[in-house]
């Protein structure tokens, strides 16, 4: 049984500090690279910094901390399906919602107790709730996060189950972007396969906006790592 002390967590805090003032440099060398190389593509719309409930695309998100996370890694990308891949499931909710209304049409709804009509209002949109906390849940929880150091995918299947998924950069050995049909050519998203040499083969960014651009910081990143890797700059 391991105990930790008052007096280890602040030296721990403390090197996680000193760790950050130590790779401050790098970092900020890092932003200015990527937006330069980023900037035709943020020219027309610059990304948000800040993560809210609709955000999908976050680059370099602030006060944003995951699961396993290294006091030194420093987030780059936070990505979620695209909102356009929602609307399936809320025009079916909208249906769920008016369908009620077309109970009275059948004799045997009108003949049933005033009691059991409204106990099955009731459970109707219990379920019509449920469906929709379950939907949004599942969009919202649904994450591919890109650090400096790894790509991770959460892959939110239920409320009781979760799937991660993660890769160091190093191990990337190929990107590339899929956007097909006319929707996804419209509102610019689509899937963003990475394929890897680790035990994983491949990892699947899928409908994210902005395809293009997380590939570009994808292969970004692994230039970076290569020429860390030959420098001896490696962590």
């Amino acid at each position: 049984m391991t105990v930790t002390t008052t007096q280890d967590k602040h030296h721990s805090e403390l090197n996680n500090i000193d760790n950050r003032k130590r790779f401050a440099p790098e970092r900020a060398r890092r932003r200015k690279r990527l937006d330069m190389v980023l900037e035709n593509d943020f020219r027309k719309k610059a990304p948000d910094s800040e993560s809210s409930f609709c955000t999908t695309f976050c680059y370099y998100p602030s006060k944003i901390k995951f699961a396993g996370e290294d006091p030194e890694e420093e987030i780059i990308l936070l990505l979620r399906k695209h909102p356009f891949t929602n609307i399936g499931w809320i025009l079916l909710v909208f249906v769920l919602l008016i369908l009620p209304a077309f109970l009275s049409v059948f004799p045997f709804f009108d003949q049933m107790a005033v009691g059991f009509q409204i106990m099955a209002y009731i459970v109707w949109y219990m379920i019509v709730t449920a469906l929709v906390l379950e939907e949004f849940l599942s969009w919202y929880f649904h994450v591919n996060i890109v650090t400096d150091e790894r790509i991770i995918e959460v892959d939110f299947l239920n409320l009781i189950y979760r799937e991660i998924t993660d890769c160091n950069i190093d191990r990337i050995e190929d990107v590339t972007v899929k956007i097909g049909g006319g929707l996804r050519t419209l509102f610019n998203f689509g899937d963003v396969q990475i394929q890897t040499s680790a035990e994983i083969p491949q990892i699947k960014f899928e409908d994210v906006p902005r395809p293009d651009v997380v590939a570009k910081i994808l292969r970004e990143l692994r230039l970076e790592e290569e020429q860390e890797q030959l420098e001896g700059r490696v962590r």
